[in-house]
């Protein structure tokens, strides 16, 4: 640093309609006007976007799209989810941003999301970086018994109290995503803090999206394509994993070997790394956007 204030970069915001007249709200840190793009993809199903403060680890560097999936925060919708019609979002929306191809940055199911897309539409994938995600193989037993090796007696029975309870009240359903959620980091102390943070901001959760959607994913699991997205993935692919994330790292190191991808492990931090490993995270998220994004070599002449 030169001692110099940086300037903040340029926001936008909008919202976009779909083809069958959702409405999907986005907004964009960074140079629009500059290119090639990133599209941040947050996780769930069910939750809106959280993922600001990966924006603004890089968007200095690119412009950064980010979104709430429809159902949730301000894209309110109501009807059936599928994930066919999520990857279809996801093109209109780049259509709409005026971009023929983006870096998409996944994170935990927006991985999933990411790597479908990808599969759907690979020619608008410039570049394909998996965080936390996604998962493969029966890493489900796994995630479950450490879960449950990270929580009191008195905690496990109380959660599973709470899913068991039909009209939860606000303070039940906080109580219940504090739970759920405590587990997802390396620090139990501030894993707390976090978790009790997140259950009041990333609300409502679509719980009927989260159903519908895991359920076609058990049904078509992502597995049974990573031969074609081996196959159609762009050059720079990468998967990012935590290795305090609670579900098995081996699911992530599965998938790079299937996919032919490099994976990086983070220390000491989980399912949320930029949390407990800021500048790790940045550092690694911004290298890749340079490799990615970094001109093909000139080899006309070479000898």
């Amino acid at each position: 640093m030169n001692g110099q204030t940086q300037p903040t970069p340029a926001k936008s915001a909008g919202t976009a309609q779909m083809n069958d007249a959702a409405q999907i709200s986005w907004q964009a840190t960074g140079d629009r006007a500059t290119g090639p793009a990133v599209v941040l993809l947050h996780g769930g199903p069910g939750l809106p976007d959280y993922l600001e403060d990966v924006a603004a680890m890089i968007d200095d560097l690119v412009p950064v799209y980010r979104y709430d999936q429809r159902g949730t925060g301000r894209s309110p919708w109501h009807g059936r989810h599928t994930l066919d019609r999520h990857l279809h979002d996801l093109a209109q929306l780049l259509d709409q941003w005026g971009l023929s191809r983006a870096l998409l940055i996944g994170h935990s199911y927006g991985a999933t999301v990411a790597s479908r897309f990808c599969l759907a539409h690979p020619q608008r994938v410039s570049g394909l970086l998996l965080m936390c995600g996604a998962f493969v193989g029966d890493w489900q037993p796994l995630y479950q018994a450490e879960r449950d090796r990270r929580m009191t007696l008195e905690q496990r029975h109380r959660l599973r109290e709470l899913q068991q309870t039909a009209d939860r009240t606000q303070e039940q359903e906080e109580e219940l995503l504090t739970l759920a959620w405590v587990t997802d980091h390396a620090d139990p102390l501030r894993g707390w803090q976090w978790a009790a943070r997140d259950a009041r901001q990333r609300r409502p959760v679509n719980w009927q999206m989260n159903a519908e959607l895991g359920r076609e994913g058990h049904q078509d699991p992502l597995d049974d394509h990573l031969t074609v997205l081996r196959s159609c993935r762009p050059a720079h692919t990468e998967i990012l994993a935590a290795e305090g994330d609670p579900r098995p790292l081996s699911a992530l190191e599965s998938a790079a070997v299937q996919l032919g991808v490099p994976l990086t492990r983070i220390a000491d931090a989980g399912h949320a790394p930029w949390l407990e490993q800021p500048e790790e995270v940045r550092t690694h998220l911004r290298r890749f956007i340079r490799g990615a994004t970094a001109p093909e070599p000139d080899v006309e002449g070479v000898r």
